[in-house]
């Protein structure tokens, strides 16, 4: 994408720099292979400073337990994943804000912010080779259960605040199912079915223990294994990234206005008025998947901050 400040004249500081360089990253974070076994030829072998950063983390609502499993995702993300690692930092600045925010609101552990990371890397448009979507990486059906919409005009499974919505109601009938996040976390990546599966293969038949996931992890799919490992070790390094090396400067947030459009407007006509580029309104609006809203009905549009009433004027100027 051109990032020439050209391009972006006339768009909010805080949209500009929030949105530029975001586009390209779609599936390849997905395709990442966060779930290798070995350690890599980059990965760290000196000891580093986990001591000081967990003890920290003590107060934080998910409890932040460190083992091999997690030391070796710590050694991951400092060694041969360290660049991505630095990207999804940069674009937490983008949605941290909005999720943080929506986990106080229901009194959940802020932590579970670093799901999405593990998942999709903070991309609205990743895609997994299953066909999951979204900075949460909802398959179809699961979406459509928790109210999400996917057709073939929008997926908000790529929409960061409804589907922030969605997860966060998932996460908490997981919880409510488990007593435990470390298994509702499990629970999110392998479904609730195959965690019941590994209580009773382990001659447990309810959670209520955060320690009961190291207990089962050996009954659970391969990569539900790395999965609760790789949500302490993203959250210990990005709570404390400084005290590890990290040195990024966080996009600024995803901020903006919504204008009601009439049916079948495109994001090309709306970037148009705005004198701004279509690609970024696509990614302002990443779950409108044709660039255009539906065709049956009137629809919000996200515009950048301060812009709507232009758009207002504008669009009720061509049904005049």
């Amino acid at each position: 994408m051109n990032t020439d400040s050209s391009n972006t004249e006339g768009i909010p500081t805080p949209i500009r720099m929030g949105l530029l360089g975001t586009a390209a990253l779609g599936a390849s974070l997905v395709l990442l292979a966060w779930h290798g076994s070995d350690r890599g030829p980059e990965d760290p072998e000196t000891p580093f400073p986990v001591a000081d950063a967990t003890e920290a983390l003590m107060d934080t609502r998910l409890p932040m337990q460190v083992n091999d499993r997690v030391e070796q995702w710590v050694r991951r993300f400092l060694g041969s994943h360290r660049e991505s690692f630095e990207e999804y930092l940069v674009r937490e600045g983008l949605y941290g804000g909005l999720i943080r925010d929506r986990l106080r609101q229901r009194d959940m552990p802020e932590e579970l912010l670093y799901l999405a990371m593990i998942e999709s890397g903070f991309s609205p448009t990743a895609t997994s080779p299953m066909a999951a979507s979204g900075v949460w990486q909802f398959m179809g059906p699961t979406a459509r259960a928790y109210g999400l919409t996917v057709d073939g005009w929008v997926d908000e499974r790529r929409d960061p605040v409804r589907a922030t919505d969605a997860a966060l109601d998932y996460l908490e009938e997981l919880y409510a199912k488990f007593d435990s996040w470390y298994l509702a976390a499990a629970a999110y990546n392998a479904g609730p079915g195959r965690v019941q599966q590994a209580l009773r293969r382990s001659g447990l038949s309810e959670g209520g223990d955060e320690r009961l996931y190291w207990e089962v992890i050996e009954h659970l799919p391969p990569e539900t294994r790395q999965y609760v490992p790789k949500l302490l070790a993203a959250a210990l390094l990005a709570e404390q990234a400084e005290h590890f090396g990290f040195d990024v400067e966080r996009s600024l947030p995803y901020l903006f206005d919504q204008v009601l459009v009439p049916a079948g407007t495109t994001l090309v006509r709306v970037a148009s008025i705005l004198d701004m580029e279509p690609s970024l309104m696509r990614e302002l609006n990443p779950h409108l998947i044709r660039g255009a809203t539906p065709p049956d009905r009137s629809y919000l549009v996200r515009v950048p901050m301060g812009e709507s009433q232009k758009v207002v004027f504008a669009l009720s100027a061509d049904r005049s």
